[in-house]
């Protein structure tokens, strides 16, 4: 079931200060891969994050399987999640999704690579402009 209007149309971008979001696909798994599983122990310290990633990593193989379904919650409109790329490196990820608890309520998070720290707070407030100005959500969780 999608959380947006039928009409609506996901913006396929956003273009911040050192970074640009556009929605995750299998065409980012191996720089995906290596972004996540180089920054475990940051990424589990950013809110919102306390079960994933997995401490031990995971496949290559599982990554690309992850990577497929966040790409058919976007086609569907069930999720949005956007690779956030410096050039063509993946150095983190923003997940849109409607809470579990009250599908009202739009839970967003984010993560960056631990080499790219300083991202998180101009990544938190792009973000959030763009969801205030772009999207028709009317309560946000930004974890």
């Amino acid at each position: 079931m999608s959380f947006v209007p039928a009409n609506f149309v996901p913006p396929i971008e956003l273009d911040g200060q050192g970074f640009r979001l556009e929605p995750l696909g299998p065409q980012h798994n191996l720089s995906d891969h290596q972004a996540w599983s180089s920054s475990i122990p940051h990424i589990l310290a950013t809110p919102g994050f306390s079960d994933w990633p997995p401490l031990q990593g995971m496949s290559l193989e599982a990554n690309l399987g992850d990577l497929e379904e966040h790409a058919r919650d976007f086609a569907n409109h069930t999720g949005f999640t956007y690779t956030v790329l410096e050039g063509s490196q993946v150095i983190g990820c923003v997940y849109i999704y409607p809470s579990k608890q009250d599908p009202a309520i739009t839970v967003v998070r984010s993560w960056v690579t631990a080499d790219r720290a300083h991202l998180d707070t101009p990544l938190y407030e792009a973000v959030s402009s763009w969801l205030k100005t772009s999207w028709p959500f009317q309560h946000v969780l930004y974890r």
